[in-house]
């Protein structure tokens, strides 16, 4: 992975979403260096479009591999898609712990008070 920028609200048209979230993720994700010219006959790209989130007040209605989780406690918001938790084969905890620790958030907040919402991704590969 080179770039993953995500957007949440539903204010603009998807279209210039899908176009500035390229463009934010290929050059401006502080976690990678820019993309160069050179490597964009090797890119593959990724979107995932997120249904409404939904809050969920029993963690086991959680499901792995249907669900994405965002976690959010004060200023502190965490999210990731549905497939990160298949790719590194966690399981309902783990994917938890792992939010909240996306959010800055300690591995158990979700025990302590922090709001959890589930949301499904279609993928476009």
């Amino acid at each position: 992975m080179r770039g993953c920028i995500g957007y949440i609200h539903r204010d603009k048209p998807i279209c210039k979403v899908v176009s500035d979230m390229a463009i934010e993720a290929a050059f401006r994700d502080p976690r990678f260096p820019p993309i160069l010219e050179s490597e964009l006959k090797d890119i593959r790209i990724e979107i995932s479009a997120l249904s409404e989130f939904k809050k969920v007040h029993n963690p086991n209605h959680i499901r792995v591999g249907v669900h994405g989780l965002m976690v959010r406690k004060g200023f502190y918001t965490g999210l990731l898609l549905p497939q990160v938790a298949v790719e590194h084969r966690w399981d309902r905890e783990k994917f938890l712990v792992n939010t909240c620790c996306k959010a800055g958030l300690p591995p158990d907040a979700c025990e302590r008070g922090a709001e959890i919402f589930v949301f499904t991704a279609e993928v476009f590969r």
